[in-house]
């Protein structure tokens, strides 16, 4: 028996205001009630897809139930009788009342596939916002003794979720989701994380032969404009065979029109002068600051398309998969700095042609059900 979803809702008629969803799902529940057999025309949908645990309780148990006779299901109750009965087992308060109102708010039964299409696309577009979710919250968990692993770990599952999605709805070229997304999040730990990129500076400025070892470190991994810019003056500085100290290297920042906002000399000057610890070290404490920091970014993108319902699955389909291309980035260098290279998930072959719209029943040689 498929896990029934949602908590203690009383929600026959409760839900205020009703969001679409909940009248596409009254259709489809009223289309089988009134014609059972129409459930063979009915995939892509289980009990879990829909949004409220009555829906739920009751698509369960039609689904469940072996199908009633045509021509006694015209003359008589007895199956609606059973369909309540099952259906109440598993939510409170579901009335016979409740039955008659879906039958009669459904408008054509025969539509009954196009209404699940909507309910499947809808359940895409939460489990979707659900993962991203997951994956905001794993890089918040203070408590985690690996947390890259972990927040990596997280994104893959949310990529699975994007790629079961494109199975059932291949997205279309160029269809952006029509949501703006929202700007990166400013580092809690901001003042530990410039401490630490002053210390890398110091130590890649005492250090230079040093520097062409974190090659996978980039400018963008660092928290402050003048941070970023001192990095590319020390790369540069090494990559020319230059000679590196807290002199050269303030000249460098100069030419680049780096003090232009207002930094003072001096200050540059002590902190390069300030060494300590390695820049390996320091250089895989700001790649990792810089990972989790697109991690949270990328999940907040993906929350922010998916809580929006004009977005279609196809629209969340092409914009997750080019937020999550952020991390696919991130995560090379990380296994490039840490010697570590964890298991990449199988992607699913590529879709040859474009599947129906969301408003269309799949295709006729889908199967007849498709548990999820």
């Amino acid at each position: 028996m498929p896990t029934i979803p949602g908590p203690d809702e009383d929600d026959l008629d409760a839900i205020a205001p009703p969001q679409p969803v909940f009248h596409v799902e009254q259709a489809l529940l009223g289309a089988l009630l009134l014609e059972p057999h129409r459930l063979g025309d009915v995939t892509g949908i289980a009990a879990d897809s829909f949004s409220t645990a009555t829906h739920a309780a009751l698509y369960d148990a039609i689904s469940t139930l072996p199908p009633p006779d045509p021509a006694e299901h015209a003359q008589n109750t007895k199956w609606l009788d059973q369909v309540l009965t099952k259906g109440s087992e598993q939510t409170r308060g579901l009335t016979a009342s409740y039955l008659h109102t879906l039958i009669q708010v459904c408008p054509w039964p025969r539509h009954a596939p196009a209404y699940a299409r909507m309910v499947e696309a809808e359940h895409a577009r939460r489990r979707l916002e659900t993962a991203a979710q997951h994956l905001v919250q794993t890089i918040h968990d203070a408590s985690l003794p690996h947390p890259v692993q972990m927040v990596l770990a997280e994104a893959d599952a949310l990529g699975a979720v994007v790629d079961d999605i494109a199975s059932r709805f291949p997205p279309r070229a160029g269809v952006l989701p029509r949501t703006t997304a929202p700007p990166p999040p400013i580092a809690p730990d901001r003042r530990e994380a410039v401490e630490e990129e002053q210390l890398l500076l110091a130590a890649a400025t005492a250090h230079p032969a040093d520097i062409g070892s974190v090659r996978w470190l980039l400018p963008d991994d660092l928290t402050l404009p003048l941070h970023a810019g001192l990095w590319q003056c020390l790369t540069a500085l090494a990559r020319r065979n230059e000679p590196v100290d807290p002199v050269t290297v303030l000249w460098e920042a100069q030419q680049r029109g780096l003090l232009d906002d207002g930094s003072e000399p001096g200050e540059v000057l002590r902190m390069l002068a300030e060494p300590a610890g390695s820049v390996e070290y320091w250089g895989e404490r700001a790649l990792q600051r810089s990972l989790l920091a697109i991690a949270e970014h990328t999940g907040r993108r993906i929350e922010a398309y998916a809580s929006d319902p004009a977005n279609t699955p196809f629209q969340l389909v092409v914009g997750a998969r080019r937020a999550l291309a952020d991390i696919a980035a991130v995560r090379t260098r990380w296994q490039h700095a840490t010697g570590v290279a964890p298991p990449q998930r199988r992607r699913p072959a590529p879709t040859t042609r474009a599947g129906p719209p969301t408003t269309m029943a799949a295709h006729a040689t889908r199967p007849t059900r498709a548990a999820r």
